[in-house]
């Protein structure tokens, strides 16, 4: 007996509803009755799935059973890991991609034509900026880039060809913070999509479709899976659109595999106790930076000095495990900085156990000239501070090792 698909009623029934996220994240979006009565879901490794003779093909191809067919159009393990995400969205419908930009880049393509136009604010992420700005002008679709946060200047520059407006909230690495309702607003307006990709935040701290937003993206490699092990990407939202996705996603075949969705599962299991924690690290750890006296700014949406400090409380259950921060110094002594870390790693991605630490100006912009990278706020002392769940005065010890150095 494999997972069997679940209808949107039997998922999110009011008893289902009325459960904490904890429990959720552990028991939602599943049939208890599993093969060889494992308390685990199994890992349906299989590519292809076979018909017991012409009846079934035509029951399935005629009469709309819902069954397995081939590996591209759906997976028993990836269906419960998509009604457990739909669950802890409060979603209607999910599709879970290989990778967070497959999720982004197919939902993209499945709602343009060329001669469509598309607004998308200039904090996004930069692969997301590179492939809205460059590859969808060979398809004839233009992309106007605004500022984040000016919700007037967004208004004006939806046209009538415009089909969806992009953004992130909160933001890398300044983690700015989108507010939900006046970005509703202007898409009820204009009747057009609107589309948060919600990564850094997790459906702990935000969950923009509460506020009537119509899809929302999530990296599922960060906090969602939580262990920096697999990469996953995750769609979420209206059942019509993300159906429209859906049937791009057969075509452009970025799927994730079973074994990976597995992952995913033990990792939603305990997302939320992984993000509570970080986020009680991050704070912590953000208000010792503000005040340190090596350090030039800190940026971290719970702390009162942030510019977007006051929706982010209004918004958001915790700020997140991220925290971003200028040194006093100059690149030689980010370098210094960086170098004498011990127990911190020097890498790119967030959400996992492990407290990491990337220097986006030689890291993500290293592309860039130097000219480049100030435009876009990546300066020479720039540092993102992905929190993990180790003890936190441990990280703070770490920490003081690079400043003894500066």
């Amino acid at each position: 007996m494999y997972p069997k698909r679940l209808s949107g009623k039997e998922i999110m029934s009011p008893k289902e509803k009325q459960k904490s996220i904890f429990t959720k994240a552990i028991h939602s979006g599943e049939d208890r009755a599993r093969y060889a009565d494992s308390i685990t879901t199994p890992i349906v490794q299989s590519s292809t799935y076979f018909f017991k003779d012409s009846k079934e093909i035509e029951s399935y191809t005629k009469n709309a059973k819902k069954r397995y067919e081939y590996g591209r159009y759906g997976n028993p393990t990836e269906i419960v890991a998509q009604q457990r995400l739909m669950v802890l969205n409060s979603a209607d419908d999910a599709l879970v991609f290989s990778s967070g930009m497959m999720a982004i880049t197919t939902t993209i393509l499945a709602l343009v034509e060329s001669g469509d136009h598309i607004v998308i604010t200039d904090d996004c992420y930069g692969r997301t900026l590179e492939f809205c700005r460059t590859y969808l002008k060979r398809f004839g679709i233009d992309c106007t880039i605004v500022p984040f946060g000016d919700y007037e200047l967004l208004d004006s520059s939806i046209r009538e060809n415009t089909r969806f407006v992009f953004s992130e909230s909160p933001t890398n690495p300044y983690l700015n913070v989108f507010d939900m309702v006046k970005f509703r607003h202007i898409g009820d307006k204009h009747k057009v999509i609107t589309i948060i990709d919600s990564t850094f935040a997790t459906p702990y701290n935000q969950r923009p479709l509460d506020y009537g937003i119509d899809l929302v993206i999530h990296s599922g490699t960060k906090y969602l899976a939580g262990h920096n092990d697999i990469l996953a990407g995750v769609l979420l939202g209206k059942k019509q659109l993300v159906g429209k996705v859906r049937e791009l996603h057969k075509s452009m075949g970025g799927v994730i595999d079973p074994h990976c969705c597995y992952l995913l599962l033990r990792g939603l299991k305990t997302f939320p106790l992984r993000v509570r924690a970080q986020n009680e690290n991050a704070l912590i750890i953000a208000e010792y930076l503000e005040k340190h006296p090596k350090i030039e700014k800190t940026y971290y949406p719970f702390l009162e000095s942030h510019a977007h400090y006051c929706i982010a409380k209004e918004q958001m259950k915790g700020g997140g495990g991220v925290v971003t921060f200028t040194i006093k110094g100059d690149l030689d002594a980010a370098k210094r900085f960086m170098d004498a870390l011990e127990m911190i790693y020097i890498a790119p991605s967030f959400g996992g156990t492990e407290t990491l630490i990337t220097h986006p100006a030689t890291v993500t912009y290293h592309r860039y000239s130097r000219l480049e990278r100030y435009e876009l706020g990546i300066v020479d002392n720039l540092f993102r501070l992905a929190v993990g769940i180790e003890d936190v005065e441990d990280i703070v010890a770490d920490l003081e090792k690079g400043f003894a150095v500066i």
